[in-house]
C-alpha cells in the first residue's frame, strides 16, 4: 500500500457501524455520515452551529474552545472553499491547524497510509479531517486511528459529504424554520453525487415533507425511490410548489458521452431559470453547494438574484464545521489518551 487506494477500496465493502460515530453515550466521536444518526443529534449539530453563527461579527473572530488542539487537514483530492471553511472553522476555535500537502506527502515516497496517520498522531494530533476520491477513505482512517482521534469526512467518493449536507440544513432552517412542511427538490446528477446523497438522508431524518429528485434518467440511481424521494424528469413538474431548489454541480466528464449529448441541451432541459422559478412557491429559495457552472446549472440571473442563498451557504459553512469539531472534540474522555 503506497497511497491507500488499495485500502480504501477495500473499506467501501465493509460496512461501518454507526454507534462508532458516537460514543457510549451518544455523542458524537467521528462524523462520516449522516446515514444511522439520530434526529436529535442532527438538531444538537444545528443549534450548536446557531451558537457560533455570532463569532464571525466580532472584533476578535475567534473563542478558546480549541486551544491547545491540533487539526490535520488530510486532503487527498483537491478543493478550495471545503478545505479553506475547514481551516477557517478550526482556526476560529483556536486550534493549530496544518494543511497536509498531499503532492509532496510521504505516501507519494512509498511511505504506506497507516505509517503516515502513526506519524501524524505520533505529533499528538487530535483531529483529521479527511477529503479523498474513494468512497470509504474517511471510515478507514476512522478504523486505525488511535482512541483519542477523531475523524471527520470532508467528502469520500460518491459516498458521503455530511459537513455539506448539514451546512444547507443550517441554511434552510434560517429561512424556513421548521422542516416538516417543507417540500425540497434537488436538481442535478443524483448519481454520482455524495452531497445529494447525504443532502437526502439529512432532510429525510429532520423530518422534510417531501423530497424530490430531478434529473435526466441518465444521471438517477436505479430503484432511487427507495432513497425516500420522489423522482422526476420534467422539471416543471419536479419544481412545482417546493420551497426548497437545490441545484448539483455538474463534472464536466459528465456533460459529452454516455450520461448527456452537452451541457447546452442539459441546461436547456434542467437549468434554473428565472422562467422555471415561477413554478416554485413564491417564497422558495435556491442553493448550490458551489462552485457554479454559470449558463449550466444555472443562469446567472437567478445565480445572483433575490431567492439565491448560496453565498450564505458558504458563510454557514464556518459555524456548522466549528460545530461539528468542537462536538467531536469535547467527547474525547480522559481515559482514550
Amino acid at each position: 500500500m503506497t497511497s491507500g487506494t488499495p485500502d480504501t477500496r477495500v473499506a467501501e465493502t465493509i460496512p461501518f457501524p454507526v454507534s462508532r460515530q458516537l460514543t457510549e453515550d451518544g455523542r458524537l466521536r467521528h462524523f462520516l455520515t449522516i446515514e444511522g444518526l439520530p434526529c436529535t443529534l442532527l438538531t444538537s449539530i444545528l443549534n450548536t452551529a446557531e451558537s457560533f453563527a455570532g463569532v464571525d461579527g466580532r472584533a476578535v473572530k475567534k473563542v478558546p474552545l480549541l486551544r491547545g488542539k491540533t487539526i490535520v487537514n488530510l486532503f487527498f483530492e483537491a478543493s478550495t472553499r471545503t478545505r479553506t471553511t475547514f481551516e477557517l472553522a478550526a482556526k476560529r476555535l483556536s486550534a493549530d491547524v496544518i494543511n497536509l500537502n498531499i503532492s509532496a506527502a510521504a505516501t507519494t515516497k512509498g511511505e504506506s497510509l497507516l505509517d503516515t496517520l502513526r506519524n501524524l498522531e505520533a505529533m499528538h494530533t487530535d483531529m483529521f479531517v479527511v477529503r479523498h476520491t474513494d468512497s470509504g477513505a474517511a471510515h478507514f482512517i476512522a478504523r486505525h486511528v488511535a482512541p483519542h482521534v477523531r475523524v471527520i469526512n470532508a467528502g469520500d467518493g460518491r459516498h458521503a459529504h455530511p459537513t455539506q449536507a448539514m451546512l444547507d440544513m443550517f441554511t434552510i432552517r434560517r429561512h424556513k424554520g421548521d422542516f416538516r412542511d417543507l417540500r425540497v427538490a434537488i436538481v442535478g446528477d443524483i448519481l454520482h453525487s455524495r452531497v445529494a446523497r447525504s443532502q437526502i438522508l439529512a432532510l429525510n431524518t429532520l423530518g422534510a415533507a417531501e423530497v424530490r429528485v430531478i434529473a435526466p434518467q441518465t444521471l438517477l440511481p436505479a430503484q432511487v425511490e427507495t432513497l425516500g424521494v420522489h423522482a422526476f424528469s420534467d422539471i416543471a413538474s419536479g419544481l412545482r410548489d417546493v420551497d426548497v431548489v437545490i441545484a448539483l454541480r455538474l463534472q464536466n466528464e459528465r456533460m459529452n458521452g454516455a450520461f448527456l449529448p452537452s451541457k447546452h441541451e442539459y441546461f436547456q432541459r434542467y437549468g434554473l431559470t428565472p422562467g422555471r422559478l415561477e413554478f416554485t412557491a413564491p417564497d422558495a429559495i435556491v442553493m448550490h453547494p458551489g462552485p457554479i457552472n454559470r449558463g449550466v446549472e444555472m443562469d446567472s440571473e437567478v445565480a445572483d438574484g433575490e431567492r439565491s442563498v448560496i453565498l450564505q451557504q458558504v458563510t454557514f459553512g464556518i459555524a456548522v464545521r466549528m460545530a461539528v469539531m468542537s462536538m467531536a472534540i469535547a467527547s474525547t474522555a480522559p481515559g482514550e489518551r
